[in-house]
C-alpha cells in the first residue's frame, strides 16, 4: 500500500465519528455479608475463573479473520504511535529518572536506541504510545487498548521468543480482557475519576503476558489476582505527563503480575468479583455478564478504532466538522467573528481548558482544537504542541469558541455553526466523526499516519519496514522482530 502523505490524511473530511456508548445493565450487589475475603456475589460468580479458563484454552486458529484483521491494525497504530511519542520530553524525563537503576538490556526502547530490562522498557513504550493521545481507542468505555497489552508483551516477545501468531493471539486476548472487564464497570467507575485505561488496561496486560508464558487455569487466576491489586490511574491527571504514565504503569503492573503468577505467588479465587474486590471496591455499577457472556463468539476486540486526530476523543466530532467547514468554505482566521458549538456534557467535563498553556493542555481543550483546525485545517502532534497552543493567531481565535452544552447532542456528535464577519453562518452537523466504527480509517490512511509519526525519527526504509513487519506479523516467526526493527540506529 502506498501511504498518503500528511495532508491527504489529516485533512480528510468524513462523516464517521465515536459510537455511542452503548448502556449497560448494572446489576445489583449481593446484600449478603461476605463469609470469607474470597465470598462471591450471586451475579458474579466464578467470573475470575470462567474467564482464566478460557484464556488458556483460546487458541489463534480459533480467532475469526475480522478480529485477526482489527489485531493486526491494533498492532500496526501502536508501533506507529510509540515511535512517534519516542522522543518526547515526557519519555526524556522518564527514562532519565529510571535509568540509572534499569536491569539487563532485554528489550527496545521503539525509535530509540537505548534497550532496557522488559519490566521498564514496556512502561516507557506504554508511556511512548499514549503521550499524543492519538492511540486507539475502545469507543465503549475509552479505554485505549493497545497501550497495556502491546507494551508489555512486545517486552516480553524480545526477551522470550515466540511466534507472531502466538504474539497476535495474546494481544488480541489481552484487549478482549480489558474491554469486556471495562464494560462491566463504564460507566459509573470513570465517572467517579479512574482513568480506564489504567484500572481496566492491567488486566489485559497481565491477560496477553499469562498467554505467552503458558499460565495454566490456577495461575492465570492468580496473574488476574494481582492485576486486581494494582488499579492505576486518575481522571486529575489528564494534560500532565502523569496521563501517560497510567498505561505504562499498567502494561508493567500487568507482566509483572503474570511472571509471578507463573511461578505460583497466589491471589484470591475471585478478585474480580469478590464482595471486597476490585469491581465492587472501584465502582456502584458491576455488570460481570459482561465478562463471561459470549467469550470465543462476541469479540469486543473487533470494535477497536483509531484516531485521525491527536487529541481526546470526545473532540473528535468538532475537529471533523471545523475542517469540512475550512475547506469547503476556504474559511480564513479573519473572516471569523464567532464559532458556536452544540455539544455533548462530557466534552466539556474532559476537554473544557478554555486557556491551555502547554500541547497536553491543548489535548484537553476543544477551544484549542477546534481554532487550530480551522486555521490549519489539521490536529496532528504539531497541532498539540506548546508553539501551537500559545501561538498568538490561535488564541485569539479559540476566543471566539463558544461550546454550549445539550443534552440532546451526542457524545459523537456535534453541531457547529461558523459566523462571518459579514453576517453570514455556515453550519456543519455530525453525526459520525473520521475515526469512528460505522466508517473507520482505513489501511492507507493508518500507514500514513504511521508514516508520518515515524518522520524525522527512523530513515523512510527503515518505516517500510516496520510496516510490512507489522503487516505480516501472523507469518513471523519471531515476533520480537518488530521491537528490534523499531530501533533508531546509533548516530
Amino acid at each position: 500500500m502506498i501511504p498518503l502523505n500528511r495532508r491527504s490524511l489529516l485533512k480528510i473530511s468524513a462523516v464517521a465519528s465515536a459510537a455511542a456508548a452503548a448502556p449497560r445493565l448494572a446489576l445489583a450487589a449481593d446484600a449478603a455479608p461476605a463469609a470469607t475475603s474470597a465470598s462471591v456475589v450471586a451475579e458474579g460468580k466464578d467470573t475470575t475463573r470462567i474467564l482464566a479458563a478460557y484464556l488458556v484454552k483460546a487458541r489463534y486458529e480459533d480467532l475469526p479473520a475480522n478480529v485477526r484483521k482489527e489485531g493486526v491494525r491494533t498492532l500496526l497504530n501502536w508501533v506507529g504511535v510509540a515511535v512517534g511519542g519516542s522522543q518526547h520530553e515526557t519519555v526524556v524525563r522518564a527514562l532519565r529518572a529510571l535509568q540509572p537503576f534499569a536491569g539487563p538490556e532485554q528489550a527496545s526502547l521503539l525509535g530509540r536506541t537505548e534497550r532496557l530490562d522488559i519490566m521498564n522498557a514496556a512502561f516507557l513504550n506504554g508511556v511512548a504510545s499514549h503521550i499524543f493521545d492519538y492511540d486507539d481507542t475502545h469507543l465503549k468505555t475509552i479505554i485505549h487498548p493497545a497501550g497495556p497489552v502491546v507494551s508489555a508483551i512486545l517486552a516480553l516477545a524480545e526477551y522470550r521468543p515466540v511466534k507472531g501468531a502466538d504474539f497476535l493471539n495474546a494481544l488480541i486476548l489481552g484487549v478482549e480482557t480489558e474491554c469486556r472487564i471495562g464494560n462491566a464497570v463504564y460507566p459509573d467507575h470513570y465517572d467517579v475519576g479512574w482513568h480506564i485505561t489504567g484500572t481496566a488496561g492491567v488486566f489485559g496486560a497481565a491477560a496477553a503476558a499469562g498467554k505467552l508464558l503458558g499460565l495454566n487455569e490456577q495461575q492465570m487466576v492468580w496473574a488476574l489476582g494481582l492485576a486486581a491489586s494494582q488499579p492505576v490511574g486518575l481522571r486529575e491527571s489528564f494534560g500532565s505527563m502523569n496521563k501517560s504514565f497510567n498505561p505504562g504503569r499498567a502494561a508493567s503492573n500487568g507482566l509483572f503480575a503474570a511472571l509471578l503468577a507463573a511461578q505460583d505467588f497466589t491471589s484470591s479465587q475471585g478478585m474480580l468479583e469478590a464482595k471486597r474486590g476490585w469491581a465492587h471496591t472501584i465502582s456502584t455499577k458491576q455488570d460481570f455478564t459482561e465478562i463471561t457472556e459470549g467469550l470465543g463468539t462476541r469479540y469486543e476486540a473487533a470494535l477497536n478504532t483509531y484516531k485521525p486526530f491527536a487529541c481526546g476523543i470526545v473532540i473528535h466530532p468538532a475537529l471533523d466538522a471545523a475542517i469540512q467547514l475550512r475547506n469547503r468554505y476556504q474559511l480564513k482566521p479573519e473572516q471569523i467573528a464567532e464559532v458556536r458549538l452544540r455539544v455533548h456534557p462530557l466534552v466539556l467535563e474532559l476537554t473544557g481548558k478554555k486557556t491551555p498553556t502547554t500541547g497536553l493542555e491543548g489535548k484537553f481543550s476543544i477551544y484549542h482544537s477546534v481554532a487550530i483546525a480551522l486555521i490549519q485545517g489539521a490536529a496532528g502532534e504539531r497541532q498539540y504542541s506548546d508553539q501551537a497552543v500559545q501561538d498568538p493567531a490561535v488564541v485569539a481565535l479559540r476566543g471566539k469558541v463558544i461550546a454550549t452544552v445539550d443534552p440532546e447532542i451526542k457524545p459523537q456528535q456535534v453541531d457547529m455553526t461558523v459566523v462571518l464577519t459579514d453576517g453570514r453562518q455556515v453550519h456543519q452537523y455530525i453525526q459520525h466523526a473520521i475515526g469512528s466504527v460505522e466508517v473507520p480509517m482505513t489501511n492507507e490512511q493508518l500507514e500514513a499516519k504511521f508514516s508520518d509519526l515515524a518522520e524525522g525519527i527512523l530513515p523512510r526504509q527503515q518505516t517500510l519496514s516496520l510496516l510490512k513487519a507489522c503487516w505480516q506479523v501472523e507469518q513471523l516467526e519471531d515476533a520480537g522482530q518488530i521491537a528490534r526493527a523499531a530501533r533508531r540506529s546509533p548516530a
